[in-house]
């Protein structure tokens, strides 16, 4: 059969498809693409342009205390116009403060930006951190935040020093926010050796800065949990532009003790000291340690009395606000110390860094009023000295031991443990932190560089590490940290009621004068033509016992009289001259005869 004579083929309409099925079978459909230089704006809508993020402003940290020192904490921090404040404390004397009762930072640049400050934020209650309060609000009166306990024992300051101004304390507690201008800052419980305790997430829209504040890491504390951790790890993942970090206890290996150790070794003491009565120096501020020693006085049937103003005005605070528990009839006065038998006796208080005139110095060297101290009394002192104070803490000890007390101090026992991280700690809290830039603080120079040696054997780099200064101001952005600037800052001295009175040149008159002693030459001239009418008498004080020097106050006497009247003679009548010819020469005379160099003072008056 031929081609044409065979019967076409009728195709039969596929079945309707749908689904993947459909797509996969479908006939393929040329789809005009134009190409990348194509003009096609008549064929597109216009799309919007994408708005270019704003970079996020800097943060300005300016250091007013605890930076190369112990104590004397205080940090602002300003962003766009607003300023916030970080602790306001105070720093003991040293020996060479002769007759300083107080060292409080230097207030001005706070006075210079009065306007800016939206308020403090205190991390706790420690005098290092809170002592400066009533001398800041007696300049600026400011809002100032913490946590309740730490507000109380500001209020107990503040009607001591009697401000003219109502202070508005406002009270927070650990997880709570407060908003200062455009800073928002976040509490965040830590552990340290007094309740309450606190470090901050500083949001701000630079960034977010976390200062650990005081702190350590313990897993068993004795009152108050332990610390947020997961809140710095939850930071951490957030972003954290910069780490502020405790560098206290930095040159030490290991974790920080807990407090249940000083539970142990205080109810050890306590049963080998059975027959003997029970004196314990601590740090006032030590609620958690306050507590150990009621607990284990009622375990042992002891009564407890105390002793110094701060352990009485501290306690006090703690007892109204709930954060120590104390058994009824267990506390007693001081005066009624003599109405028991020693055995029955604890004795809580101050004086653990030897300050001369707390109550255990005062007990060691005969001079209190209602305790004497001696063979049968069993003294613990429950405190590290802080640096600077070992010399006046073993001075202490051994006054003691000469009078007969059996004493155990911390390295004897454990009777102490810090309340701050040492290195595995640290270490902890900046991998959880992760920050973009660490700043090391509250320390001397050799806690801050060994800080900033951790934060590197962790994965930071050393140019994300600022070592500051007191004074120096340092500006921190998402692309760079640098220091911008120096203001006025340092110590102010507070002797009695004089604050800043007192400076370098009244330190080094003090010291002179307790060295050497004082020479005054007193004398009277003619008004007229400067020859002496009367003197000049010589007064010695500190320097020699006059009745056994009498030929070296003869020699004194006779270079003063013999300058005197060759000054009349000349007709010299300007007191500068003379006061320096009395001063040069009669000091060449007393090096030559004694080889000392008492400060000398010429007091001149016109008749």
């Amino acid at each position: 059969m031929s081609e044409k004579m065979k019967k076409p083929q009728i195709k039969k309409p596929a079945k309707k498809q749908s689904g993947k099925a459909a797509q996969k079978n479908a006939p393929k459909k040329t789809i005009y693409k134009p190409s990348v230089k194509a003009n096609t704006k008549k064929h597109t809508a216009k799309e919007p342009k994408k708005k270019k993020e704003q970079p996020k402003p800097s943060i300005r940290i300016v250091f007013l205390g605890g930076l190369n020192e112990i104590g004397k904490n205080m940090t602002a921090f300003e962003c766009e116009g607003d300023i916030m404040i970080l602790d306001c404390g105070m720093a003991f004397p040293d020996g060479d403060m002769l007759g300083v009762d107080m060292v409080i930072p230097d207030f001005t640049y706070i006075e210079q930006n009065r306007d800016k400050i939206r308020g403090v934020v205190i991390t706790h209650g420690h005098e290092d951190h809170i002592g400066g309060i009533p001398y800041l609000l007696s300049k600026v009166n400011v809002p100032i935040y913490g946590t309740p306990l730490t507000i109380g024992l500001i209020e107990n300051k503040l009607r001591e020093h009697s401000l003219s101004a109502p202070a508005e304390l406002i009270k927070k507690n650990a997880g709570d926010r407060v908003k200062l201008g455009c800073f928002d800052v976040e509490l965040i419980h830590v552990n340290h050796s007094i309740p309450d305790a606190v470090g901050v997430a500083i949001h701000s829209p630079a960034g977010t800065i976390v200062h650990t504040g005081d702190f350590k890491i313990d897993y068993t504390p004795m009152a108050g949990g332990m610390i947020n951790l997961s809140r710095f790890a939850q930071l951490g993942d957030e972003g954290v532009l910069a780490l502020m970090a405790d560098s206290t206890n930095a040159g030490r290996p290991g974790y920080t003790a807990t407090e249940q150790k000083v539970a142990d070794s205080f109810d050890s003491l306590f049963m080998k000291a059975r027959h003997s009565r029970i004196i314990i120096a601590t740090f006032a501020s030590n609620i958690s340690r306050i507590q150990q020693i009621l607990n284990c006085a009622q375990k042992y049937g002891r009564k407890v009395a105390f002793s110094g103003r701060s352990m009485i005005n501290y306690m006090n605070v703690a007892r109204e606000l709930g954060y120590v528990s104390v058994p009824d009839n267990l506390i007693i006065d001081i005066d009624r110390l003599k109405d028991y038998p020693p055995e029955k006796i604890v004795l809580a208080t101050t004086g653990s860094q030897g300050e001369p005139m707390s109550a255990l110095s005062r007990m060691a060297y005969s001079d209190h009023r209602k305790v004497e101290v001696g063979t049968g009394d069993f003294i613990i002192i429950s405190a590290n000295p802080i640096p600077g104070n070992e010399r006046t803490v073993g001075n202490v000890v051994d006054e003691l031991l000469k009078r007969g007390c059996e004493v155990v101090y911390e390295s004897m026992y454990e009777v102490h443990v810090s309340g701050h991280a040492c290195q595995e700690e640290l270490k902890l809290i900046h991998s959880l932190v992760k920050p973009r830039y660490f700043i090391p603080v509250h320390g001397e120079q050799k806690h801050l560089r060994k800080h900033a040696g951790i934060a590197m054997a962790v994965g930071m780099d050393r140019k994300d590490i600022y070592v500051g200064d007191i004074g120096k101001v340092v500006e921190l952005s998402q692309t760079a940290m640098k220091e911008i600037d120096t203001v006025t800052a340092g110590k102010v001295f507070v002797d009695g009621l004089g604050v800043g009175d007192v400076g370098s040149i009244v330190l080094r008159d003090r010291k002179h004068l307790g060295q050497d002693g004082l020479i005054i030459i007193v004398a009277s001239l003619d008004v007229y033509d400067g020859h002496v009418i009367s003197g000049p008498d010589i007064v010695s004080r500190g320097f020699v016992y006059v009745r056994e020097n009498g030929a070296l106050m003869d020699d004194i006497r006779d270079t003063a009289l013999e300058i005197l009247e060759e000054c009349s003679r000349r007709n010299i009548h300007e007191w500068g001259v003379i006061k320096n010819r009395i001063k040069d020469d009669i000091a060449k005379l007393i090096v030559k005869q004694t080889g000392r160099s008492p400060m000398i003072l010429p007091i001149l008056m016109e008749v």
